[in-house]
């Protein structure tokens, strides 16, 4: 049996797959084929291309001044142009073709003119990659030919559909967002920010010169966050039950922010546990 891998979104929570990834080939599971959306698209790519060690070496040095490195500004389309990011990746991580990858790969992002999942198995992996984690409001669309694409997790966060399209037999699913459904932010943790744990774009002003933030009410950075992971996760849990995977894995992340980045390796840990504690369910399920 072919085994497929549906890598969810999730952004820094996406870290998580390194370690569903490496529990799994420890268990003696390695996918035949791999689909992914956002950040899942990203760990994906890598993983079909062989890159896995590098960019796992690569998340566990990860350091907050590191992400702000990577990101450049813009006043159009996002906060950030992308530019940067993907184009450290090329080097580093993604510079294939989809034909060169060592397991089929395939991901998923939106049409933003009419809402369509769009399926990226061709050309450059980056330039897929890049369309896939577009992710409205932070990152700036993808022209790709006629259309303009963004994040695939607003139609498709975890894109079993993909996986089985591709041939996939078993299907094991990694939704990154099931601890926080239904889960209501107090107010505090919407408008506090200690000393030790300010958030990323406060970071940023710091940066750039312009000091910190005198408002009381929640940050743009929180408000965006917390409405993209409501989103994300009843998307994600309709579409899981028209499409049910055969073994559905939920790394418990919910203390992660959007771009907690810097946190890889309590994502990894938590990848592998999840993984743990589902194994009885992966035997069955490749058993029958």
């Amino acid at each position: 049996m072919k085994i497929g891998l549906a890598l969810g979104s999730g952004a820094a929570r996406g870290w998580a797959h390194i370690g569903v990834i490496r529990a799994l080939e420890e268990a003696g599971y390695k996918p035949d084929i791999i689909a992914g959306c956002s950040i899942g698209a990203f760990v994906g790519a890598a993983c079909a291309s062989g890159d896995l060690d590098m960019l796992e070496a690569w998340v566990g040095k990860l350091t907050w001044q590191d992400v702000l490195k990577l990101l450049d500004p813009s006043w159009a389309g996002g906060l950030i142009k992308g530019e940067k990011l993907i184009d450290f990746f090329r080097q580093h991580f993604l510079d294939h073709d989809f034909s060169a990858l060592a397991i089929p790969f395939a991901c998923v992002a939106t049409d933003l003119a009419n809402g369509r999942e769009v399926w990226l198995k061709e050309g450059s992996v980056a330039d897929a990659v890049r369309a896939s984690i577009a992710m409205p409001g932070l990152f700036t669309p993808v022209e790709r030919g006629e259309r303009l694409l963004v994040d695939g997790a607003l139609v498709n966060p975890v894109p079993v559909s993909l996986c089985r399209s591709m041939g996939a037999d078993v299907v094991i699913a990694v939704d990154l967002g099931t601890d926080l459904t239904g889960r209501a932010l107090r107010r505090e943790e919407l408008v506090t920010e200690t000393a030790n744990d300010r958030s990323w774009l406060q970071r940023l002003r710091d940066s750039i010169g312009l000091g910190p933030s005198s408002s009381s009410s929640p940050s743009m950075m929180a408000v965006m966050s917390s409405s993209i992971n409501i989103m994300q996760a009843r998307i994600a849990r309709s579409r899981l039950a028209g499409e049910p995977a055969d073994v559905l894995l939920t790394p418990m992340l919910s203390s992660l922010g959007l771009m907690d980045y810097h946190r890889g390796n309590e994502a990894i840990a938590e990848g592998r546990a999840a993984v743990e504690r589902m194994l009885p369910a992966l035997e069955f399920a490749l058993r029958n």
